[in-house]
């Protein structure tokens, strides 16, 4: 089969190659799945640069999300059948930009069928961060406002639908017409972009100087420290990830005088610590879709053959929604 592999840590257009391996096989409790589409995040940029958490030997496939079908069961593997339509979330070093995939059976869920397969697979990740951001972290609740930065991303898109699904008033903050456009067509209430407008004052004047009680912030830097300016009475900051490539410090000072809370959420912690919460979450945001009220923004869908340059565009700041890779 034809996998993406990372032979040497840099950016992905430079270290990503399309090489012939042997189609894998389902061990014990695995199933076997044929990648349909695979999308395009984040962390597949900082693990092709050696910033992950994760650090893989060499060479490693990246691709942390995917929507497939099951080809082949492992010994042991239950609760699923060949043909079955899953969302899976493969590790390192066997990641999904390839043509087969692994997995483990306990950790593969159904693919909503009211989305084609390269909406489903941009949805688990961006849309469990945004639940348990949002939902279990922030607590937000209807009639608060959320401010959501990078809105017009793929972590950002998915914050503002789950925003208007709880009932709250949803401000987005993106950089360009271009991307202030898609935020504003994803329903935010009022879309700032921060390269024309100042996010300080605009949202102070559309807050009648209340400021916001929830903002959702994957960006880190200049984004966090807008935040701390804006954050209501009691509000509640979470901290998602530092796309911008800054990770702030926080003055705690600020904090008690302002009577704000900072919270930290790496998602991938509940797959091992409350697995049982993230199955949950995936029935709630799976019916939610169902209904119409969560539409995955698909940016742009390509070619195995493009990956490395979608991956490029993703990390350089380019991209709007999602970038999914499809195997058709």
């Amino acid at each position: 089969m034809r996998a993406w592999r990372v032979h040497e840590l840099g950016e992905p257009r430079d270290v990503l190659k399309l090489d012939e391996v042997p189609d894998p096989v389902a061990g014990p409790g695995q199933l076997l799945v044929k990648v349909r589409a695979t999308a395009l995040n984040f962390p597949d940029v900082l693990i092709c640069r050696g910033q992950y958490q994760v650090r893989p030997p060499l060479p490693f496939t990246p691709g942390v999300e995917l929507c497939g079908e099951v080809v082949a069961l492992g010994e042991g593997a239950t609760g699923w059948s060949v043909g079955d339509r899953v969302i899976a979330t493969p590790a390192p070093p066997n990641g999904g930009l390839a043509e087969y995939v692994t997995v483990n059976a306990n950790e593969v869920i159904p693919a909503p069928e009211s989305l084609d397969d390269a909406q489903a697979a941009g949805f688990h990740i961006a849309y469990q961060t945004g639940w348990f951001g949002l939902r279990r972290r922030a607590e937000l609740a209807e009639g608060e406002t959320l401010l959501v930065h990078a809105a017009a991303g793929g972590v950002g898109s998915a914050a503002i639908q789950l925003g208007k699904a709880a009932g709250a008033t949803v401000i987005g903050v993106v950089g360009g017409a271009r991307k202030a456009e898609v935020a504003k067509q994803l329903g935010a209430d009022l879309v700032i972009d921060r390269k024309q407008e100042d996010v300080i004052a605009t949202v102070k004047e559309f807050t009648g100087g209340r400021g916001v009680d929830v903002v959702y912030d994957p960006v880190g830097g200049d984004s966090f420290r807008a935040s701390t300016k804006v954050i209501a009475f009691e509000g509640r900051i979470v901290i998602v990830g530092f796309a911008s490539g800054e990770i702030p410090s926080a003055a705690m000072n600020h904090a008690l005088v302002k009577n704000y809370s900072l919270l930290g959420l790496h998602w991938g912690l509940y797959t091992h610590k409350d697995p049982a919460s993230v199955r949950q979450a995936s029935l709630e945001l799976a019916a939610l879709a169902d209904q119409g009220l969560l539409d995955p923004l698909v940016g742009e869908r390509l070619p195995l053959a493009e990956a490395p340059a979608g991956l490029q565009r993703l990390a350089d700041g380019d991209s709007v929604g999602r970038v999914v890779v499809t195997m058709d």
